[in-house]
């Protein structure tokens, strides 16, 4: 197989394998030898993980899974950016992000029970444009400091995301 055809793939299997590494999951597992997946709402995200274990925790969670999205969309520019295929390689990149958020919300070592990859995307978004992600986070913060409520701060950032 040649390096054009195998290292794009590779990009998406790195993305994924990265996406799926079971931040929540460990945190529920180290910190009080439980399944996270057992308690609250049953997700292994930084939210679950903030009502179950609180805040130091899910910030460490929180930032685990922002860096997974991070390290796919900047690996995959890393492997694919020295082979000349610019123009392929941002859709290539742009796909190993999304095999991270995948990986995050199916990861094969949990049974394809994880997250809702909130996180996740917002890394790959900071590794992609940071300025956009920045702004996205900011319309999270902004949101969620009004309404205190996490899943419609997802959903409005999310939705802004065109705007920006």
């Amino acid at each position: 197989m040649t390096p054009l055809l195998f290292t794009p793939l590779l990009t998406l299997l790195a993305g994924y394998l990265l996406g799926s590494i079971p931040s929540g999951y460990l945190a529920g597992r180290w910190l009080r030898g439980v399944d996270i997946r057992s308690l609250g709402s049953g997700s292994t995200g930084a939210t679950n993980v903030l009502r179950q274990f609180g805040k130091a925790p899910a910030l460490v969670v929180f930032l685990v899974d922002v860096l997974k999205g991070t390290a796919a969309v900047l690996l995959a520019k890393a492997l694919l950016q020295p082979l000349g295929i610019t123009a392929a390689s941002d859709w290539w990149v742009v796909a190993a992000g999304l095999a991270a958020l995948a990986g995050h919300i199916w990861p094969v070592w949990l049974g394809w029970r994880g997250g809702k990859a909130v996180a996740t995307g917002l890394g790959m978004l900071l590794g992609l444009t940071w300025p956009v992600g920045l702004a996205c986070f900011g319309i999270f913060l902004a949101v969620l400091s009004l309404s205190r409520i996490v899943s419609l701060s997802s959903v409005i950032a999310a939705l802004s995301l065109p705007l920006l």
